[in-house]
């Protein structure tokens, strides 16, 4: 019981920090100094089955990541991680997804610059190794991309705070991509605890997401509440998002990236259980509509809802159990899945 209410804190501290852009952050309870040099890092080996005709199924990793971060001088600490995944980003091999430096003398104006994730929405701003389900709802993964980019931020407040805040100023194209319009991502995301068990929040996004193009802009927002009633959670978005995008970005994670209307939109409702046997029971719902104009062409409406089980063999070690059931009310196909997954973090 001891293991798993600390590894509940350890994702509380994720799910309500917004200053957290990596995979791993300070405790701001912690009265012990950071250490100069920490290396960290998590793998989740992972099991997937297709339900489609033919049935499909592979094993493969989800993430393999590690990282070092430390404090140089009082006032200044950096960040570095590097993913080995071969099945996230694209390129097959290794590479550098977090590299930061920030300034962070003042607990509401801690400034960033490198490379990091875009602070917008509750579900992207949480870590990988500490999400609930195993995939990020749709409009996650389509609508906040790229959703690691390169720019500078400041960040505000804390978990201890009723209020905190980001506002960042960045590329717009992602990673492994040189900037080369004239014109940057403005993104921004606020949060206020209305209560003690009662967190709302809202981000903003205007960019510029083609390349070599300074005319055709995007933007983006969101809405979050997040509910904490003992053992009981209950999380949910919004996000609207209308004009130009870049059909060849990646979406979050090694998502398929979906063909979008010049107005999308979608929501995701989840609520989750810590129970005394280690266990968390979840259920997700969610929607995503690619082309608000055009509901009734096929795939472009669709809805899916997760089913999931954790369990916690200690803080360290985590089994995840989802089946997910893809419902397409224009032209269902058969494409229902069942994913198994498994993460060590260190």
């Amino acid at each position: 019981m001891k293991n798993i209410i600390l590894f509940l804190l350890f994702i509380a501290a994720f799910t309500s920090q917004v200053q957290a852009q990596g995979c791993d952050a300070d405790d701001p309870n912690d009265t012990i100094a950071p250490p100069k040099v920490k290396i960290f890092g998590y793998i989740q080996p992972e099991y997937n089955y297709s339900l489609s005709d033919p049935a499909e199924s592979t094993f493969k990793f989800r993430r393999a990541r590690i990282g070092v971060r430390g404090r140089v001088f009082e006032d200044w600490s950096y960040y570095f991680m590097v993913e080995a995944s071969p099945f996230i980003g694209g390129v097959g091999s290794a590479y550098l997804m977090d590299a930061f430096v920030t300034w962070d003398k003042y607990n509401w104006a801690r400034i960033s610059a490198g490379s990091f994730k875009q602070p917008f929405g509750l579900e992207v701003s949480t870590a990988c190794n500490a999400l609930i389900t195993i995939d990020r709802a749709i409009i996650s993964d389509q609508l906040v991309v790229p959703q690691r980019d390169y720019g500078v931020a400041v960040f505000g407040g804390n978990i201890n705070t009723r209020f905190t805040y980001a506002f960042a100023v960045m590329n717009g194209h992602g990673l492994n991509e040189i900037d080369n319009n004239n014109k940057k991502d403005i993104i921004g995301r606020a949060t206020y605890k209305l209560f003690d068990f009662m967190q709302i929040g809202a981000s903003f996004r205007y960019g510029y997401p083609k390349l070599n193009d300074n005319e055709s802009s995007r933007t983006t927002y969101g809405g979050e509440v997040l509910f904490d009633i003992n053992n009981l959670h209950i999380q949910g978005e919004y996000i609207y998002d209308e004009g130009a995008f870049d059909p060849g970005a990646d979406a979050g994670c090694g998502s398929e990236p979906l063909a979008l209307g010049e107005k999308r939109a979608g929501a995701y409702g989840m609520i989750w259980y810590d129970t005394k046997w280690n266990l968390q029971p979840v259920l997700k719902y969610e929607y995503f509509d690619q082309d608000l104009d055009y509901k009734d062409v096929p795939y472009r409406y669709s809805e899916r809802m997760t089913v999931g089980l954790n369990y916690f063999f200690n803080k360290n070690v985590r089994l995840q159990v989802n089946y997910q059931a893809n419902i397409e009310t224009v032209l269902n196909e058969d494409n229902d899945k069942f994913l198994a997954q498994i993460q060590v973090v260190w």
